[in-house]
């Protein structure tokens, strides 16, 4: 099955050959943009995502752009008979000659139908479902998968095919099996996204061959996962303008910034404990923010219960957009809507205090593009801009949470 190998020798690293193998290039630029420019031949990769989330739909639009470009594909289902993925193909519009269907959950047929075929690209949808005779184990165990994935990277890399396994995902949302099988690939991707949003973002959290800092957005729809160039606008898109409660965060992902709003909404509440609810960002952090709006901006919040959520389904993280959300929630509070045409950037420290973030010329940038005409941001930061800031955008530098919620709520 695999070609014979002799003993291996140690090599100098002068002495060591260069990887010319090229990378087979997609059509799909927010895919490639994660894979980090395209598909590594010989590289193994695993996405893994919530049920329903798109998986097999984004991974039947990849096989059908590699299939247009001139290579063989062999997608192999162990959850879905031919016929289903046929009709899942013939909404989406796809007719590809060179793509190539197998039902089939046996390991020892599928690896037996790959060497026959000889394909440019393995997609096997889904690693739980295959088996390997030999083991007694049920399908789904952790032995089956483990065995069954290290057989199939194994003859990837030895005839040099990119190989993609779709891995189910446990209620905490980890990869369901052994956490071995995130160390037997090459890259590791995660569809994240509420179903009840039509926005998905597509993660990289190891990737041997590019840059783990990218992030793809994509908007599930008729036509199946269509990327979205311009994701700032789309989650700006139905934004009310001079309503209290939001305001406008620029989170980075990976080296991508975005403009997403962060709404926040604050009641009386009727219970002896105030309620915090987190939709898209850290609970931990909403306390965080929560308790410095109290003591250092002096607050009311002891009776308030307070619900704060990022439009969209997306999730943010970064300490970037502390700012945002303590005055999503102080413009909720006193029911003074923020500046429609401000964007506001900076960690909230512990006393009160702004602390600067990475790559703000990027994120101010972004804010210009999109129409806004001032960025409220650290007076620290402001001396690391030197030329680059935009000059159609006004910076409003300040030092402290009292001086930035000042300037960015209407009076």
């Amino acid at each position: 099955m695999f070609p014979a190998g002799g003993v291996a020798r140690p090599v100098a690293l002068p002495d060591v050959p260069a990887d010319d193998s090229a990378r087979i290039p997609l059509a799909i630029g927010e895919l490639a943009r994660v894979l980090g420019g395209g598909i590594v031949p010989g590289g193994g990769v695993l996405i893994s995502g919530d049920p329903g989330i798109g998986k097999s739909t984004l991974l039947i639009q990849m096989a059908a752009a590699v299939a247009d470009g001139g290579h063989k594909v062999l997608y192999v289902s162990g959850e879905e008979s031919a016929h289903q993925i046929k009709r899942r193909a013939e909404r989406l519009g796809i007719v590809a000659p060179n793509l190539h269907l197998l039902a089939d959950v046996n390991l020892n047929n599928i690896v037996t139908q790959i060497e026959s075929l000889n394909p440019g690209l393995i997609i096997v949808d889904s690693i739980q479902a295959v088996y390997l005779e030999s083991k007694e184990s049920s399908a789904g165990s952790v032995t089956q998968v483990r065995e069954c994935a290290s057989l199939l990277l194994r003859l990837a890399k030895s005839q040099n095919i990119p190989l993609f396994l779709v891995g189910h995902v446990t209620k905490e949302g980890t990869i369901a099996g052994p956490r071995v099988l995130e160390h037997m690939v090459d890259t590791v991707l995660y569809l994240e996204g509420d179903r009840f949003h039509s926005y998905r973002l597509l993660r990289s959290v190891k990737n041997r061959f590019g840059s783990t800092n990218e992030v793809g957005v994509f908007e599930m729809s008729a036509q199946g996962m269509v990327e979205v160039l311009n994701p700032s606008e789309a989650f700006l898109a139905e934004r009310l303008p001079n309503a209290s409660g939001s305001a406008i965060a620029v989170p980075m992902e990976g080296t991508r910034p975005l403009l997403v709003e962060v709404q926040a909404l604050a009641s009386t509440t009727s219970f002896a404990q105030p309620r915090r609810t987190a939709n898209g960002i850290d609970f931990n952090r909403l306390l965080l923010i929560t308790a410095v709006l109290s003591k250092r901006a002096g607050l009311r919040l002891s009776d308030q219960d307070v619900f704060v959520n990022v439009i969209g389904g997306m999730k943010i993280s970064e300490p970037a957009s502390d700012l945002a959300i303590a005055a999503a929630i102080t413009s909720s509070v006193r029911n003074k809507p923020v500046a429609a045409d401000l964007v506001l950037i900076g960690e909230v420290g512990l006393s009160g205090e702004l602390r600067s973030v990475s790559q703000l010329a990027r994120r101010l940038s972004e804010a210009q593009k999109l129409g806004f005409k001032r960025a409220v941001v650290p007076r620290s930061a402001r001396r690391g801009l030197g030329d680059s800031t935009p000059d159609a955008l006004e910076l409003l530098p300040v030092r402290s949470l009292t001086q930035a919620l000042e300037a960015a709520l209407i009076n």
